[in-house]
């Protein structure tokens, strides 16, 4: 048998047309070889003009592309008779024995039903990717010559991964795990504090691969529409990302206080929505979101520091955060498609703009003020604000709030 000569640096094309779905395999496949050249596409033509342009090594395709398919891209793959053939491995939702069937003449690589199995494709992927007992490692990119923090800041903002996470995933999944599998209730409740994991999932629920019926605009509604696979898989990946956590110390000391913001914003919300009788998840929902873009320049913040660039003084963090921390947001919000009635309500965090006012907006806006006053002063001008005079909330009601 001829051994297989693996490339020093692999081309790799992946075709799937869900933007989440197809940023998980990325991020699996760059732990597996960081290295890696990565083309990535929504559709089977380009799909086919690219096999037609590049020499990939590998290759992850999606049956259930739109335009030409997966299979059919296989198909031309194989009439162009490469030797030894091209690596190609297809994904698709049909686990049935006449889809497998069609597919096996075409010698796919691997066939692989989704959800994935992100263990059994990692496998796969070292298997394709790696020489036995090799290791590859990549350093943090650097910055070009003459970089400014403002300059890279404003480039980044609309390609943000957005925030780093609160939550230790591994530990969440595998509290949340039970002889019968993955329990969605019991992971709500260890990653709903965490403003990433909601955002992702909810924007994940409502993409185009996944849309049916109302859109998503909880986390339960979220993890229910996803499921247990897609869902635990989506959470896994957003740990497999470079700065997934925020590693240093003054940059984790702001998360972590942009975080006891989101999450008494949020509990605030909840409460006022109870006592109302309002949708308690959605505001808090958008409780913890709220901040999602301020988290998210943190993160670039310690990309920046890690790819070379100096950040001396607190001043020049806060600076940053005055500067792109709203815009960060609002682009990760509109980015991400996340529904409209959830964006606006972010925005009554911040102010209530002219118009009529839904009592949902009435109570983030005084959910926000409750989460930003002191311990001992303004909850007296609060219980005198329009916002309170909209919701009929008074004094004492503010009170027994604040004690809780």
């Amino acid at each position: 048998m001829t051994a297989v000569v693996l490339p020093a640096v692999p081309r790799v094309l992946i075709a799937e047309a869900d933007p989440w779905s197809r940023d998980l395999l990325k991020q699996v496949l760059l732990n597996v070889r960081c290295d890696a050249r990565l083309d990535l596409c929504a559709d089977g033509q380009q799909a086919m003009e690219l096999l037609s342009e590049v020499p990939y090594d590998l290759v992850i395709v999606d049956w259930e592309l739109p335009g030409i398919d997966g299979l059919n891209v296989l198909r031309s793959v194989r009439q162009r008779k490469r030797n030894p053939p091209l690596p190609f491995i297809l994904m698709s939702s049909r686990n049935d024995i006449a889809s497998v069937r069609e597919a096996l003449p075409l010698a796919p690589t691997a066939y692989l039903t989704k959800p994935l199995d992100m263990e059994g494709l990692t496998l796969r992927l070292q298997d394709l990717l790696l020489n036995a007992g090799e290791e590859v490692s990549c350093e943090a990119p650097t910055l070009s010559p003459g970089m400014t923090l403002s300059v890279y800041l404003e480039r980044r903002r609309e390609s943000t991964d957005g925030a780093a996470l609160m939550t230790d995933v591994q530990l969440a999944v595998k509290r949340s795990l039970n002889p019968n599998g993955l329990d969605l209730t019991l992971l709500e409740g260890e990653i709903r504090n965490d403003p990433q994991i909601t955002a992702v999932l909810i924007a994940a629920a409502n993409s185009a691969a996944q849309h049916h019926g109302a859109g998503v605009q909880t986390l339960s509604q979220a993890l229910h529409r996803l499921g247990t696979a897609q869902s635990m898989n989506l959470i896994l990946g957003l740990a497999l990302k470079r700065c997934a956590r925020l590693s240093d110390p003054q940059l984790a000391d702001y998360a972590e206080r942009y975080w006891e913001l989101s999450l008494r914003t949020a509990e605030y919300g909840r409460t006022l929505a109870r006592l109302l009788d309002l949708d308690q998840e959605r505001c808090y929902c958008a409780g913890m979101l709220h901040r999602l873009g301020d988290l998210a320049l943190l993160r670039c913040l310690q990309e920046w520091k890690q790819a070379g660039g100096e950040l001396d003084e607190w001043e020049e963090v806060g600076d940053a955060l005055a500067e792109f921390g709203a815009g960060y947001g609002s682009a990760l919000r509109t980015r991400w498609r996340l529904p409209l009635e959830l964006r606006e309500l972010i925005a009554a965090v911040y102010q209530l703009g002219g118009g009529v006012y839904s009592r949902e907006a009435l109570v983030m806006n005084m959910a926000a003020q409750l989460a930003r006053l002191t311990e001992h002063e303004g909850i007296e001008a609060l219980s005198k604000s329009r916002t309170a005079r909209l919701l009929k909330i008074g004094l004492p009601e503010l009170m027994r709030l604040r004690k809780k």
